[in-house]
Parts: C-alpha cells; sequence; structure tokens
C-alpha cells in the first residue's frame, strides 16, 4: 500500500527546528526527519516519547552482574577453588573484593553488546537491508521533513512548508512495507 508524502528539503539545522515547531503548531502530520548529523531538541519538537532505553540498559547491567556472580561463585567457590595469594576459598563474601572488577566488567560488557542488539532490533536495521534514504543529500549537508499529505490540501501544504523555509519541496509515492 503506497501513501503520499511530501519531502522538504532544508539546508540549515536551526531553520529545520522553525519548520517542525510551525507544522506541528498548524497539525499535520510529520512521518520522518532525515539529518545527516543528530540535531539537540528535535525529537522534543517532533513530540516524540521519551525512550526506555535507559531502563532496558539498566536491565542488562542487573543481568551481566547477576551472571558474573553466578559464574564466579560456581568457578571459584564451588567447582574448582584455589587458594591464591592466602585468600580463603570457602565463601564468596570473604573474596568479593577481589571480584569486584570481574562484576564490573561483566556488568558493562552485557550492558553495551544488548544494548547495541536491541538498538538494531528497534531500528530495524537487519543485515543486508536496503537503505531506506530517501534522498543522498541528507547524508551530506541536507534536511530533509517527510510530511503526511492525507486529508489535507496538498496545495496549501505546499505552499505552507516553502513558507518556512524549505528549498526543495516534492510530492512523493511512498511504499509502506
Amino acid at each position: 500500500m503506497a501513501s503520499r508524502v511530501i519531502h522538504a528539503l532544508y539546508t540549515d539545522d536551526d531553520v529545520l527546528m522553525d519548520a517542525v515547531k510551525k507544522v506541528r503548531s498548524e497539525r499535520y502530520h510529520i512521518e520522518e526527519v532525515f539529518t545527516p548529523f543528530p540535531v539537540h531538541g528535535l525529537d522534543k519538537a517532533m513530540g516524540l516519547p521519551h525512550t526506555r532505553l535507559a531502563i532496558t540498559a539498566f536491565m542488562y547491567g542487573c543481568v551481566g552482574l547477576s551472571v558474573a556472580i553466578a559464574m564466579m561463585n560456581y568457578i571459584m567457590i564451588e567447582d574448582w577453588p584455589q587458594n591464591i595469594g592466602g585468600k580463603p576459598s570457602f565463601s564468596f563474601l570473604e573474596n568479593m573484593p577481589a571480584f569486584v572488577p570481574i562484576m564490573f566488567e561483566l556488568t558493562v560488557f552485557f550492558a553495551a553488546h544488548l544494548m547495541v542488539i536491541t538498538f538494531y532490533m528497534r531500528s530495524r536495521l537487519w543485515p543486508f537491508k536496503k537503505a531506506e534514504n530517501p534522498d543522498v543529500r541528507t547524508t551530506d549537508d541536507h534536511f530533509l521533513m517527510e510530511v503526511d499529505v492525507a486529508n489535507h490540501d496538498v496545495e496549501k501544504l505546499t505552499s505552507f512548508l516553502g513558507d518556512t523555509g524549505a528549498v526543495e519541496i516534492k510530492i512523493v509515492e511512498k511504499d509502506n512495507h
């Protein structure tokens, strides 16, 4: 199923931010904004909800810490206890100060690697996926705002986007797959 959208191209990030605010104030739906670099405050201006990735990172860190504790308890206390430097090997708590670096490293390891996997899954970035960038100039120095045309006067919307500072405006049939 295809839908019609308008691609409005901008050459400055400040002009883009003002345009996003104006488009949202007129109650038009912005499908997506493509930028060559992160624009601070754009997510808030677009009205995107806050991400829960920080909570996910914390949970992944807790998983890493749990794996580290279980692994060290099994390896160093239950399975193969060794007398290293005169430290007692019959209790996890007595050895915990020596285990802190390992616990820290595995916490960071799990959080970092699982967050990368989560980011790719959430962004739908699969191996060999075809790029979805509608205009190659957005990887260099242009900013593109994709506005939904449904139930709106195309001429009025095009004129409005031109007044917001767009240097180029195109109506495009977008494939929704």
